[in-house]
């Protein structure tokens, strides 16, 4: 039998702000460690915003083991870079869908605009959960009837020691 090929498409800024949230870091490497063993993942997507000023942050990232999709960022009138990778990790998730290219996915995210990508995966018996960065997860997620992991119940394995 052969091995299990599942993905992993995380929304960045939401995962980021999902953890910062409930007041603990994340300590990456262990984050990616632990969705190998939970989830089989072998290929872990994460969507971002490129910001120049974090790219040491991003070479660490690959170096844990992480694949980065990067988004161009624009600036608010705030100049708070703004980054939004939703249509990029759906159109993702969706080709590699067609092209067969993993079992099953794990989409991390809070985010109700992704309950159209879960349904879409449910309907071709492709998703395996949504992990949820924040414990207010979006209705629209919770409406799917997906399997939904709270990222603060496993706090203790990727969190920073």
């Amino acid at each position: 039998m052969n091995p299990e090929n599942n993905f992993a498409y995380i929304d960045g800024a939401n995962l980021h702000k999902g953890v910062a949230d409930l007041g603990w870091e994340l300590d990456y490497k262990r984050l990616r460690l632990w969705l190998s063993s939970k989830y089989k993942i072998k290929r872990a997507y994460l969507f971002l915003g490129l910001i120049p000023k974090y790219k040491d942050l991003y070479t660490r990232l690959q170096e844990v083991g992480f694949t980065l999709v990067f988004k161009e960022t624009i600036y608010d009138g705030e100049g708070k870079a703004k980054g939004n990778c939703d249509a990029d990790l759906v159109l993702r998730t969706v080709c590699d869908t067609y092209e067969n290219v993993f079992d099953k996915a794990v989409i991390i995210s809070s985010d109700g605009d992704y309950a159209s990508l879960v349904k879409f995966l449910q309907g071709r018996n492709k998703i395996l959960a949504i992990v949820s960065p924040s414990n207010h997860c979006s209705v629209l997620l919770k409406r799917t009837s997906a399997r939904i992991l709270y990222l603060d119940w496993v706090k203790f394995k990727v969190n920073k020691k």
